[in-house]
């Protein structure tokens, strides 16, 4: 691997704590802290993406890389830091937080320019840690490296997932926080990203009226990563809102596309550039329902529910705002941006859904259509990968029993079924009015809905068997994910087993999982 290649630009640039302590502290003033990976003794490797490491510029990988990809034995042109911001935690100002788990070793360039930064997560503490140890989990890395690199195989801006490796060492982790800590096996995961940049990091240097730093972390932001924003001084600035607000707003809509819940929509797991950051305690949508948290720690408020995703990302986005009006300083111009926001996504997320029922355009009628869709889905609980599988199957001499009863998760009655038979008259009323041909909205649907997504369940049964020394369903679980509009195992495509139900890890999690 090409490890002689990385830099470290940002620190280059910005203040830092250069002083290597990982004593867990305020660092004011300043955007990053030097810090050494931990470092360990028997780490193994479970997984590594080959095409990504070509991608990016890192080449081929030999054995003697993986002690760089635990932060073994680390180079002299890799050092390492981690990056302080602050941020909105369940709707309050936590104040300074930063890589608590996160370690970056800089930045490399592939042959066409492409920027990519390479961070590992769970390689030891930070200043940032907050009382706790800075390393990560076989179960938490496993869903990381996997949903991330789902997430891109589905056409959903994220980040990446470099390599996958156990430690050697066990960690405490007490999984639902009731007082019961246990042993886990250590990991650590390699994720990278054009840039990791959050929205807390503007509010940190905005709390702290650092505005020269706020201002030249802007530029930086734009110069390196918002190449098509060319204007000048505040309209500069005004340009950079508009253009963040934008991206998250497609973000949200591709969200509700697949089916992903986020569970932690904090502003520190914000990303300007609008990919999705920080998996935690997220899940794929089983039965549709607007209010479905898979965050323990969201209860009972389901601050972050499925259906309150894009408001959630607008209030996030006022509060980007307050940290940018030391340089907009412009009250109307940011209110104006943030209302026409959901003007923009609402619009971008009924045109998502368009293409999802095969529909040519967005109509005026279609609100009513859409309305009375998500009233059967939660009233039938019917499972949203795989309604709209079948929904592709349906025509006018369909069985509706026998389409859709594999699909919820309640026993469909005479009366549940008359209800799926009235909608899909409607449906089919609907189609009819196409502009488009049959053929071409089933086209349309076939590249807009998964036949595979990455549910709780599987992950579940996947970090089992890695945890007894197995990696057959990681392998079967990849090839599924690197092909999400195909069926290559029909067994994924499945609605989640009742057994399931009510198991730690498939339908609830934690924030530490």
């Amino acid at each position: 691997m090409n490890i002689e290649q990385i830099r470290q630009p940002f620190t280059d640039i910005f203040p830092g704590d250069l002083s290597g302590n990982t004593l867990q502290r305020n660092t004011p003033k300043v955007l990053f802290a030097s810090v050494n990976p931990a470092g360990f003794d028997g780490p193994k490797m479970i997984a590594f993406n080959e095409a990504l490491s070509e991608e990016i510029g890192l080449g081929k990988y030999e054995e003697k890389d993986l002690d760089f990809l635990v932060g073994n034995n680390l180079p002299d042109n890799v050092k390492t830091y981690s990056t302080a911001y602050a941020g909105h935690q369940f709707g309050n100002w936590a104040g300074q937080l930063g890589d608590g788990r996160a370690i970056l070793a800089g930045e490399i360039i592939n042959k066409d320019g492409k920027k990519t930064e390479i961070q590992w997560k769970g390689a030891g503490a930070t200043p940032y840690s907050r009382h706790a140890d800075g390393r990560a989990v076989l179960r938490s890395s496993v869903r990381e490296y996997l949903m991330s690199e789902a997430m891109y195989h589905l056409g959903v801006p994220t980040t990446r997932a470099l390599s996958l490796a156990l430690t050697g060492e066990d960690v405490v982790r007490d999984m639902m926080y009731n007082g019961n800590p246990q042993l886990e096996k250590g990991a650590v995961v390699i994720r990278t990203a054009e840039s990791f940049l959050r929205f807390g990091h503007f509010e940190l240097m905005s709390a702290q009226r650092e505005y020269d730093t706020l201002q030249d972390l802007v530029d930086f932001t734009i110069e390196n990563y918002f190449p098509e924003i060319t204007s000048a001084g505040t309209q500069k600035y005004k340009d950079f809102f508009e253009n963040v607000c934008t991206r998250t707003a497609n973000l949200m809509t591709e969200w509700f596309r697949v089916g992903f819940v986020h569970g932690v929509m904090n502003t520190d797991n914000m990303s300007v550039l609008g990919l999705t950051i920080d998996y935690g305690p997220y899940s794929m949508m089983d039965e549709y329902d607007l209010n479905f948290t898979p965050n323990t720690t969201d209860l009972p408020g389901r601050r972050y529910a499925f259906g309150q995703q894009g408001q959630i990302s607008q209030w996030n986005l006022w509060q980007l705002a307050n940290a940018l009006h030391a340089l907009i300083k412009d009250e109307k111009f940011l209110e104006d941006t943030l209302n026409q926001y959901g003007t923009y996504f609402w619009e971008s997320h009924d045109k998502m859904l368009c293409r999802k029922f095969g529909f040519d355009e967005l109509r005026e009628s279609d609100e009513e259509f859409f309305t009375n869709w998500q009233g059967l889905m939660q009233e039938l609980h019917l499972d949203y990968t795989l309604f709209f599988n079948q929904l592709e199957k349906l025509n006018a001499e369909s069985d509706v029993k026998s389409l859709f009863e594999n699909v919820s998760y309640v026993v469909l009655t005479d009366q549940r079924i008359k209800k799926l038979e009235d909608f899909a008259k409607k449906y089919e009323a609907r189609l009819s009015s196409n502009s488009i041909s049959r053929e071409a909205s089933l086209s349309l649907m076939k590249q807009t809905n998964p036949k595979f997504t990455l549910r709780n369940y599987l992950l579940y049964e996947c970090i089992e068997e890695i945890s007894s020394g197995k990696t057959d369903m990681l392998e079967k679980l990849t090839r599924a994910l690197e092909n999400p509009y195909e069926e290559l195992y029909p067994e994924f495509s499945t609605k989640r087993p009742s057994a399931y139900d009510d198991t730690s890890g498939c339908s609830t999690l934690s924030c530490s999982s």
